[in-house]
């Protein structure tokens, strides 16, 4: 009896322990509900699970730009990944949490469904300079609407916008042809995206580094309002994070 009852206190104290941190239920749907969660959290990859309690998600959290929060869903920077990909790669997500990688469509949509969020793009040109570009919302329709793009307005960055003239339109790869070109965006530009016809920003074309630039005019990772047509990006990334502060901050 006596050894029961021990048991038993030692189950009630792992019990409270759990509870007073609350790791044991701590479901973030997001990189916000990790920074409120933690507001020393580091930047990099963690679990978060915008579809529930069995779909867990790993993503890279930038904790560190502009006050943190934001949950990464494209990043490019060295060109390891390829991102001329067909839609059934660009749905699901592809590429290295570390490194370079695509969050996937269907995880973006869960992502925007659950929360208002705003949108950053953050950028680096081949000389060391750098430029962003900040957007009031961001969010997509589902895959029967195309995954169609719905920005809100612009609101700030040296990188001057570049996003807006992809706003309400699907999304094209280069076996599902949904932009307002008489041909394939993704096929000539080599990425998928929200073509319009076809772009100011291309943020998943090739990654080409600066001595490659003329060989491939056009077609690299392009953001034209800050470095032209002709001039591919080192690095960028595309993130969001909800409009809301942390309430929940401990």
């Amino acid at each position: 009896m006596k050894m029961l009852q021990v048991t038993l206190f030692v189950a009630l104290l792992g019990f409270l322990a759990s509870a007073a941190t609350g790791s044991k239920d701590f479901l973030p749907i997001d990189c916000n509900d990790i920074y409120c969660h933690d507001n020393t959290s580091s930047s990099g990859v963690f679990t978060i699970f915008p579809g529930g309690p069995d779909t867990p998600l790993q993503v890279y959290c930038d904790m560190n730009t502009d006050g943190g929060r934001w949950t990464v869903f494209l990043k490019r920077m060295d060109g390891t990944e390829s991102f001329y990909r067909p839609w059934s790669h660009y749905k699901a997500g592809f590429g290295n949490l570390a490194g370079e990688y695509w969050l996937g469509l269907e995880n973006i949509l869960l992502l925007t469904l659950r929360k208002e969020n705003e949108l950053r793009v953050d950028m680096e040109d081949w000389e060391g300079g750098k430029a962003d570009a900040k957007y009031s919302s961001f969010s997509i329709d589902s895959e029967n609407h195309g995954y169609e793009l719905h920005l809100g307005k612009f609101t700030g960055g040296n990188a001057v916008d570049s996003l807006t003239p992809h706003n309400n339109m699907k999304f094209t790869t280069f076996d599902r042809d949904q932009d307002q070109w008489e041909n394939n965006c993704a096929q000539h530009y080599l990425g998928g995206f929200w073509f319009n016809s076809c772009f100011l920003a291309n943020p998943t074309g090739l990654y080409a580094p600066q001595g490659l630039a003329n060989a491939y005019e056009n077609v690299q990772v392009i953001w034209s309002s800050w470095k032209g047509w002709n001039n591919g990006l080192k690095t960028l990334a595309m993130k969001i994070r909800s409009v809301s502060a942390c309430a929940c901050a401990q």
